[in-house]
């Protein structure tokens, strides 16, 4: 990492879904570069769990359990609960995804609705919460959404996630034009593979992780301190110039493959429902 202890040191950064996986990696990312840091989800071990790598850390950290993003006035409360322990949040990260493979025809209206109203709906109302108090206050925020090289290109397979992560960037350039004014910057990051015990468990086939890294051009997986240091750029005023943004980090993988689950299409139907079957455990 090339970042000085005080390259975030002005700001509170407030992440969904930061108690695990590349939310606790950006997480202590921020805070090693200076940063205060809100971590928030509905469960709160791992939020525990994280504050505690902060704090050992000599870092500056709090988090908020029950902060369901789905919920407009559950995120209103949690952001007043941070707020009240860390002072005002000068940047947001909207990290909080759901997603699983699963074949279109077989998803009901529940399951799509779910993963839209955690992904889109979620990012959303987190955002539009800490907007308006910028505003209000006359604060420049920074807004770093978490999407996906599908988000342009769409993909079988995950439907649901390919609508909600379109609408994630469609709203990340228009705000990044309307919020200008108030000196509010909006970003993306499109991450590619990168291995983590949650969401990339579920997404990796069982065998299949060499035939992934053989479809990437540089041959690896990504780490998630990579990951971490490309936010924290974003976040950071060496950035000031960057908005309406999408910065992908793949290896290369979307460049050459085109969408990240259309391989599937090669194999027979029934064999990739089998295997879609055994990834979600059903």
């Amino acid at each position: 990492m090339g970042f000085t202890a005080d390259t975030l040191d002005a700001e509170t950064i407030l992440i969904t879904g930061g108690g695990g996986g590349l939310g606790r990696a950006m997480a202590i990312g921020f805070a090693a570069a200076g940063a205060k840091v809100a971590v928030v989800g509905r469960r709160e071990d791992p939020l525990k769990e994280t504050v505690a790598l902060i704090t050992e850390a000599g870092g500056t950290a709090a988090y908020s359990a029950g902060f369901d993003v789905r919920d407009p006035a559950a995120v209103e409360a949690g952001v007043t609960v941070i707020e009240d322990q860390l002072g005002p949040v000068t940047g947001l990260v909207n990290n909080a995804a759901g997603n699983f493979l699963a074949c279109t025809e077989d998803i009901s209206p529940n399951g799509f609705n779910a993963i839209v109203s955690i992904v889109l709906h979620g990012s959303f109302h987190c955002t539009s919460t800490l907007g308006k108090r910028w505003i209000e206050r006359g604060h420049a925020g920074r807004v770093l959404s978490i999407v996906t090289t599908y988000a342009w290109t769409g993909s079988a397979f995950v439907v649901p996630s390919a609508c909600a992560k379109a609408g994630v960037l469609a709203m990340t350039r228009s705000l990044a034009v309307e919020w200008a004014e108030y000196g509010i910057r909006l970003n993306a990051i499109a991450p590619g593979p990168f291995p983590t015990k949650g969401a990339f468990a579920k997404l990796m086939p069982p065998g299949m992780d060499e035939e992934a890294k053989a479809a990437i051009p540089l041959k690896r997986f990504g780490k998630p301190d990579e990951l971490a240091d490309l936010a924290t750029y974003l976040m950071s005023d060496m950035a000031a110039y960057v908005t309406g943004e999408v910065v992908t980090i793949d290896g290369g993988e979307w460049l050459a493959n085109g969408q990240e689950f259309g391989r599937f299409t090669k194999y027979p139907r029934d064999n990739v429902k089998a295997i879609l079957k055994q990834i979600r455990g059903d």
